[in-house]
Formats: C-alpha cells, sequence, structure tokens
C-alpha cells in the first residue's frame, strides 16, 4: 500500500499545477524528466520531450530564468479506437534558474526523436582552471 501511495505522489509531481499561470490549452502539462551534465565547457541539459520535435518546442531566458515549452499535437490512428491506456499524452514545461556564469549569447538546443539537449556555455571566467604545484622550499 505504502509503495502505491508513493508511485501516486511522483506522478502528482510529474504534473504541473501552477495557480499562478492559466493554461490556454486542453490538455496536461507535465514537468520532463531531465539530467544536467557539468564539462569543462558547458552546462547541459538533456530533458525527454516524447511527441515534440523543432516544430512544436519552445526555450525562452528571460533574467535568469530558462523555461523550455514543449508541445503535442496528439491524434489517434484512423481505423483505431483505444482499448486501454497507460500512457498520458500532454504538454511539457520546465524551467531552471541558470547562474551569471553562462553566456547567453551563445546557448544552444538540438533536438532529437524527443530528447532535447541544451548547451549552456560557461564564461571563460566559470570556467575550471588547473594550478600547477611546484616544490617548495
Amino acid at each position: 500500500m505504502a509503495t502505491e501511495e508513493k508511485a501516486l505522489e511522483a506522478q502528482k509531481q510529474e504534473i504541473t499545477e501552477s495557480e499562478d499561470v492559466e493554461r490556454t490549452r486542453e490538455c496536461q502539462c507535465f514537468i520532463p524528466r531531465a539530467d544536467i551534465y557539468d564539462t569543462e565547457d558547458n552546462i547541459v541539459v538533456v530533458a525527454d520531450l516524447p511527441g515534440v520535435d523543432e516544430n512544436s518546442v519552445d526555450i525562452t531566458l528571460e533574467k535568469n530564468i530558462l523555461t523550455i515549452n514543449g508541445y503535442v499535437d496528439y491524434r489517434e490512428p484512423e481505423g483505431y479506437s483505444l482499448a486501454w491506456a497507460e500512457y498520458e499524452v500532454g504538454d511539457y514545461q520546465r524551467s531552471f534558474r541558470i547562474s551569471n556564469e553562462i553566456d547567453r549569447d551563445k546557448i544552444e538546443a538540438t533536438i532529437k526523436e524527443g530528447v532535447l539537449r541544451l548547451y549552456l556555455p560557461k564564461l571563460e571566467q566559470a570556467k575550471l582552471k588547473k594550478i600547477a604545484v611546484k616544490v617548495g622550499e
């Protein structure tokens, strides 16, 4: 029973429920799962947006908030009727607060097969610097 309750809590957290924003589309809006990698030159965000392509994704940066919006236009295949559904279809929205150490003019994004990759390049002063250690006296 406790496992089912935790699963339901996790499912609720995957759906956005912002009281400050009114949606104009009549569908659910999910929070996409994302991984964030820190490389020497970039912060890389990889987010799952199944059903979203380059024409249905919108990425904005306002102040220090990077927002991803993915829109899914789902149509049931002709000649089929749904007998059982375990997968819910909806839009995606997620926001990240980014630091001042990101070069905003060089941010890039790619999407392939529903996987979005955001490349947030670090400014030169934010990059890792190796300090040589010398033998002391």
